[in-house]
């Protein structure tokens, strides 16, 4: 494959601390890239430098001469007070397009991305719906390389499979870091990790995530036996030196200068392979009450929506529940219902005596970003109380990666992952019955999710956990409760039941929608609205829209295919057949809303 991108020898530090070094690696045409690394490691630095918005301290980018690319950040530079219209209008599209090609190529992208409301201000979108926004933006510019930072964060489940979705079905090149590790293996056809780990510092493999855990830990196995012989030589050489040999000889100086080297070497390796984790282990209170919290038929709305109804639920200890649905569908608000916050429209939550309720916020209120690190770990003095043992706060800062020079460091200055960090760390000083978890992923690197997980696993209490990241789900929970946003929910024994799920209500609703558009009745009364060839196009227009979407599946089934998929020519006509069934589906939905719009009048 043609290469896109290069880097050569690419270094970088921040302040006095080298993030990566003489990093080189090549992106080709197709080439879907995961990158993951620990935070701090400089992976969104590196996508920077690679989007031309920040230069190396050192190395060589080189770009294919008129290279298209797009940027996705983690925070977008959003216009509040802009219409979704009036940002699309602002984007520069490549190509002479007439005014109508234009707009068919911004409807086209739209609909893509699952905008059919134009005129919406961006201040009314969610967070997802913001970021598919920006997604948006960087399509219309028909990128043949697309950065993504962390793009699954703050979209909802629903919002990542339609992201998977749109990256398998591109004919682009793209490199995304995340740690959605669901995403990397649905996604990347190479995985590259930053880590001082590795002698280059960055360790890449042509496969998805499951194909590079494997190579990754063949690595390290071989990387710690190398270890383990170089330091039997090292204490051979030593031995020989204490010796007192002479250095007289050529051959006595050759192997003086031999054992410095492997010494040094040694010192290289143990520095890459020392092992520096988050230790995370959440406290319970042992306690052996059958029913911690009950809830009986409880129904909740806000803002005239209805989040759900007659739900009913027992936590238990070791029971862990899993909270899935889209963005404002009530997952937040069924927590704020179990701590008893918020007060149920109907039905009842029922308490155990002096239940001990630890609440992890999504949006960390908890933290005031005017405080000190130190202050914020050990509220009281420079001590904390972990299981009844005092700990100095220096070192418990230590436990959760914190660097001593940090601790007079204001909370507001950390990183999201940090700061997800110190809320960890204060949770674990509060013996609990049952643990409520609102999004602790978010931020966090694999590492430290890992960590996470085990540390769910053992607690002995009750767990909630409402998390879009599926790997951690599936590994915690026993079983997943699923709200729908529309007042429904449905217990799943894990997320891919969950999906199918939804995949089949979806497929109900677009097969039912232009139906009840299209009753007999309905098209008689309404008849007079219509023209003779409207009214012809309206009685049709659903057997089209069932037809196209048929062709749609039919083209993304195709672009899967093996056979030929070495062959760009191939390639290429697979993707402009699916990009024309697109259209077409789109384009049918448009007319058939037009159409259902006359109606109504």
């Amino acid at each position: 494959m043609p290469l896109v991108l290069g880097c050569q020898a690419v270094s970088k530090t921040f302040g006095v601390k080298p993030l990566f070094e003489n990093i080189s690696f090549g992106l080709s045409d197709g080439d879907s890239v995961g990158l993951i690394g620990p935070n701090g490691s400089g992976k969104s630095t590196l996508l920077r430098i690679l989007a031309g918005l920040i230069e190396p301290d050192s190395g060589i980018v080189s770009a294919r001469k008129n290279l298209r690319f797009g940027y996705v950040a983690q925070q977008w530079e959003e216009l509040p007070d802009s219409s979704i219209q009036h940002v699309i209008d602002a984007v520069e599209i490549p190509g002479n397009l007439s005014d109508s090609e234009r707009i068919a190529r911004s409807n086209e992208v739209l609909g893509r991305v699952g905008f059919y409301d134009s005129s919406a201000m961006v201040r009314t979108l969610s967070g997802g719906w913001k970021k598919r926004l920006s997604i948006a933006v960087e399509l219309l510019k028909d990128p043949e390389l697309l950065i993504m930072d962390e793009p699954t964060n703050h979209l909802d489940l629903e919002g990542i499979l339609w992201l998977e979705k749109l990256l398998k079905s591109s004919s682009f090149a793209s490199i995304v870091v995340s740690h959605d590790r669901y995403f990397l293996e649905n996604v990347a056809s190479r995985m590259m990790e930053i880590n001082r780990l590795y002698p280059e510092g960055l360790f890449h493999v042509n496969g998805n995530y499951s194909e590079f855990l494997v190579k990754k830990d063949d690595f390290l196995h071989a990387q710690a036996k190398y270890q383990e012989s170089l330091e039997n030589r090292v204490r051979r050489e030593i031995e020989w030196l204490r010796r007192g040999p002479k250095a007289r000889t050529t051959k006595s100086k050759a192997r003086i200068d031999s054992a410095g080297r492997m010494i040094e070497e040694l010192s290289d390796v143990s520095s890459r392979t020392a092992k520096r984790g988050t230790s995370i282990d959440f406290s319970g209170t042992e306690r052996r009450t059958k029913r911690l919290v009950e809830g009986a038929g409880i129904s909740k709305a806000l803002g005239g929506k209805q989040l759900f109804r007659d739900l009913s639920f027992v936590l238990s200890p070791a029971s862990r529940l899993g909270l899935l649905g889209p963005n404002g569908s009530g997952k937040s608000t069924l927590l704020r219902l179990i701590t008893g916050e918020v007060e149920p429209d109907a039905g009842e939550v029922k308490r155990a005596d002096l239940l001990k309720i630890v609440y992890f916020d999504q949006n960390r209120e908890q933290l005031d970003p005017e405080v000190p690190l130190r202050k914020a770990l050990a509220t009281e003095g420079d001590i904390v109380i972990y299981r009844d043992r005092p700990i100095h706060v220096a070192g418990w800062a230590t436990r959760f990666l914190f660097r001593a020079d940090q601790l007079d460091v204001a909370v507001g200055r950390l990183s999201g992952g940090e700061q997800a960090r110190v809320l960890i760390a204060r949770l674990m000083l509060q013996p609990a019955d049952v643990l409520l978890m609102d999004e602790p992923t978010n931020d966090l690197d694999i590492p430290t999710l890992e960590v996470l997980e085990d540390s769910l696993l053992d607690f002995p209490g009750a767990l909630v956990l409402v998390s879009h990241d599926r790997y951690l789900l599936d590994r915690v929970s026993t079983s997943i409760l699923g709200l729908d946003g529309s007042g429904n929910a449905g217990l799943y024994a894990d997320c891919e039941q969950w999906e199918q799920d939804l995949a089949r209500q979806r497929s109900e609703a677009r097969k039912a929608k232009p139906a009840a558009a299209s009753s007999a009745e309905k098209a008689k009364a309404n008849a007079r609205k219509l023209s003779y060839l409207e009214t012809r196009e309206w009685e049709g227009i659903e057997s089209q829209i069932m037809e196209a979407d048929a062709a749609l599946q039919a083209a993304q089934q195709e672009l899967q295919n093996p056979v030929g998929a070495s062959d760009p020519a191939v390639m290429h006509a697979r993707y402009e057949g699916l990009l024309a069934a697109e259209i077409e589906v789109n384009r049918l939905f448009a007319r058939w809303a037009e159409l259902e719009a006359k109606l109504a009048v």
